[in-house]
């Protein structure tokens, strides 16, 4: 059993000091992160490590201060969707601010993380994703920790309890799915498959 899954067990269980070595232990593993894919964001961005590692453990937390997850994997896929939230959600608010704009053409070789994409591209990649998680679950999971999260390939296998073998398997499947969903899209095909 990781240190995580014990720490969420314990915080689970009600133990403050238990989520309070839990907030060092993800809070200092989530920051690093983030840190490294924000980075390398385009000149000019507004989104700082800190507040997107904050908000993502406010949306974590429960009101009462407990957590609610299985294991590791688990608490990571939540922090997927959580970090994946935040970045569409800022995606969006700032393609309304500029109120338009043509599709983006998506390159899935060169894209790696929602923080360097475009917010078009994040848009475009998150209602794929959607589509994708209704065909094949832990494929879009997979691609969830590396896109929105920044997970290498080997930190998201082990975060979903994968082998890197299966997590590969998965990654090809996925970009094969997304390149054909997305280029579907953009010459104005059937949305579904």
């Amino acid at each position: 059993m990781s240190e995580v899954t014990r720490l969420l067990e314990a915080a689970e269980r009600g133990q403050a000091e238990a989520q309070e070595q839990l907030l060092n232990l993800i809070y200092s593993e989530l920051h690093r992160m983030a840190e490294q894919r924000l980075a390398v964001e385009q000149p000019g961005q507004t989104l700082q490590t800190t507040a997107l590692v904050h908000d993502a453990w406010m949306q974590l937390v429960s009101a009462d201060g407990r957590t609610r997850y299985n294991n590791r994997a688990h608490f990571f896929g939540a922090a997927a969707q959580a970090m994946r939230r935040i970045i569409i959600d800022r995606a969006r608010r700032r393609r309304a601010e500029k109120r338009g704009g043509g599709l983006d053409p998506i390159d899935l070789d060169s894209v790696e993380l929602a923080a360097t994409s475009s917010d078009t591209t994040v848009l475009r990649i998150d209602e794929a994703l959607e589509k994708l998680a209704q065909e094949d679950p832990q494929s879009a999971e997979l691609v969830r920790l590396r896109f929105f999260v920044g997970m290498k390939l080997v930190e998201a296998a082990e975060a979903l309890g994968i082998s890197e073998r299966t997590a590969k398997r998965y990654w090809h499947f996925a970009r094969a799915w997304l390149y054909d969903e997305l280029k579907q899209e953009k010459e104005g095909g059937p949305e579904t498959l």
